[in-house]
């Protein structure tokens, strides 16, 4: 059996909430979601973050979106980083390569565990 994690309750991860559970980010984006922890940009602590509209999980330091089924960056950092030309290209294209890693998130009695 994979190493587990465990999460918390079910019920405390409400639509929009993001929280840290070992080495992932676990979130409510309409679906429990697990991806890695850190930002590909900077690698600021996505546990921070939070859940947009279009249900991608933000950075909370630079504003880089990421889709949360497949771990890739759908925009680049923002502010400052994004007036620097190719930048925001550059890490997208690398999510291609090397996507946040993805978390399993099962539910038992409750409460919430990703492997």
């Amino acid at each position: 059996m994979p190493e587990e994690v465990e999460v918390g309750p079910l019920s405390e991860l409400s639509p929009g909430t993001v929280v840290g559970a070992g080495h992932y980010a676990v979130g409510n984006a309409d679906e429990i979601f697990a991806v890695s922890r850190r930002c590909r940009h900077l690698y600021a602590d996505l546990a921070g973050g939070t859940v947009d509209e279009e249900g991608c999980l933000v950075c909370p330091w630079h504003g880089a979106k990421y889709n949360t089924k497949t771990g890739r960056m759908v925009r680049g950092p923002q502010g400052i980083f994004a007036k620097i030309p190719g930048l925001g290209t550059a890490f997208k294209a690398l999510t291609l390569v090397l996507p946040l890693r993805r978390g399993k998130v099962v539910e038992r009695d409750g409460i919430l565990f990703v492997e």
